[in-house]
């Protein structure tokens, strides 16, 4: 069953255009609703290397792959990143590789299975690009097992 995603507001193939030309709907509507983005990281601090989690960040709502307070986060996650237009080019190294804002600042395209191409709200986890069912949250795995939830492929 096909859920059709809302484009009111939108201009036809927004995606394709400079970041910072979107409008703030746009600019919201390119997060595909995965969640791997408010999953835990680790660096080494040897080499800079990224490693991400399981451990979910506290607010992620593990069925829905979508922030619990996303309007107020800041207020319960102050570390949590707010991206915009500005700062994608600060943060996208520790974005996912499938994260739309990270390949659109990389100039790649969506692909297939993003809800703005496929029009299905649900193609991103049917395809098996969400954290949806395996993630463990923040305030259930002490953070000095952190290291035993890596994930080797994301």
């Amino acid at each position: 069953m096909k859920h059709d995603i809302p484009r009111d507001g939108l201009r036809p193939a927004f995606w394709k255009r400079p970041l910072s030309s979107m409008t703030p709907r746009e600019w919201e509507a390119l997060c595909d609703g995965c969640g791997k983005c408010c999953l835990n990281k680790l660096e080494d601090a040897e080499t800079g290397e990224l490693f991400f989690t399981r451990i979910s960040c506290r607010l992620l709502d593990d069925d829905t792959c979508r922030c619990g307070q996303y309007e107020n986060r800041k207020t319960f996650v102050p570390e949590c990143v707010v991206l915009t237009p500005k700062t994608i080019g600060d943060v996208a190294y520790w974005m996912p590789s499938t994260c739309a804002y990270r390949l659109l600042y990389e100039g790649k395209p969506l692909p297939d299975w993003h809800p703005l191409i496929s029009g299905d709200s649900e193609s991103v986890h049917k395809a098996g690009q969400s954290v949806r069912g395996w993630t463990l949250p923040e305030f259930e795995v002490p953070e000095e097992e952190w290291e035993d939830h890596i994930i080797e492929d994301l």
